[in-house]
């Protein structure tokens, strides 16, 4: 799904919940609100915490559990990290991400020669597979500015 207006979201939401047969409550709308508006493929504790300012009474139960009823009906998908907690994302087209191992930022992103990946026979004959989806890991463009900047200040140190 495509970043759309909060008004598009909750609209999506309902559509498809309908469709699913997945009751629609207030805080349903706003955990739903909440990831599709993310930028940053949020946790649960980052759900729980923009929730509660909404709805004080909900529990960090709550919000996990409609997050994985979400995960399991379409609706988000969960990122596959290098470790950390389960993150989720709110775009469930064919994309890929590129995880850093610094800051933890996970950054789509979209490629035809990743999406076109040959499934080896072996994997075919074993499997369904449903999705295709590429990890890549390293230093995004802000950590690698900051190491750069800490090697220089430290081989300035030395000289002097």
């Amino acid at each position: 799904m495509q970043k759309e207006s909060a008004k598009d979201c909750i609209d999506h939401f309902i559509k498809r919940a309908k469709n699913l047969g997945l009751k629609i409550t207030p805080q349903r709308c706003a955990v739903f609100r909440i990831v599709s508006q993310s930028k940053d493929h949020p946790t649960a504790d980052q759900v729980f915490h923009d929730v509660n300012q909404e709805f004080p009474n909900i529990s960090y139960d709550t919000v996990n559990r409609t997050l994985l009823t979400f995960t399991e009906i379409g609706l988000i998908e969960v990122v596959q990290t290098q470790g950390g907690p389960r993150r989720f994302d709110p775009v469930t087209d064919q994309h890929h991400h590129f995880q850093c191992l610094s800051c933890g930022k996970i950054i789509d992103f979209y490629n035809d020669n990743y999406d076109d990946l040959k499934i080896p026979d072996d994997m075919q004959k074993k499997f369904t597979v449903y999705n295709k989806r590429v990890v890549l890991s390293g230093r995004c463009w802000e950590c690698r500015k900051q190491k750069k900047k800490s090697d220089f200040i430290k081989n300035s140190k030395a000289k002097n």
